[in-house]
């Protein structure tokens, strides 16, 4: 699969309606403090995160929160993609290991299923769930971009 390929996906996801983008802003400084609460708690957070790289990851809690939001109210499928595929390699450079996404992204359904009602999770899920189908996509695509950053091309 290709960047391509991931904003024909991400082109048929929807903009939600104003309210439960609304709901989601409303919301989301709340979600994002949960989170941060969450996950710094876990046992595992170093092997997740690398060690030292807390700060970062609320921070990355936190700017998740404002870019969903953003999204939510004006989507742009090629916004998304290119954002979340940055997101993984800069991450990944900072020492965050791939088992850091399925578990930050299944926390994020889980903690915004007890802030917004279910008509509005309805709306805003597809996007999460985009990104958690996705999730080998974004690492491959990460690695080629890492690769092709990291070798030096000899033309002539």
């Amino acid at each position: 699969m290709k960047r391509e390929d991931l904003l024909k996906s991400a082109g048929e996801l929807t903009q939600p309606p104003v309210k439960s983008a609304d709901e989601y802003s409303a919301a989301r400084e709340d979600m994002a403090a949960e989170m941060n609460s969450v996950m710094a708690k876990r046992s595992d957070i170093d092997s997740l995160i690398g060690a030292g790289n807390l700060d970062m990851m609320q921070d990355n809690h936190r700017n998740h929160a404002r870019f969903i939001e953003s999204l939510l109210f004006s989507y742009k499928a090629e916004v998304f993609v290119d954002t979340v595929l940055w997101v993984f390699r800069a991450y990944r450079n900072h020492g965050f290991h791939l088992t850091y996404w399925p578990a930050q992204l299944d926390l994020w359904v889980e903690v915004m299923k007890k802030h917004i009602t279910p008509e509005s999770f309805e709306y805003i899920y597809p996007f999460y769930r985009w990104m958690i189908i996705n999730q080998p996509v974004f690492v491959k695509l990460s690695d080629e971009l890492t690769d092709s950053v990291s070798t030096p091309s000899h033309g002539g």
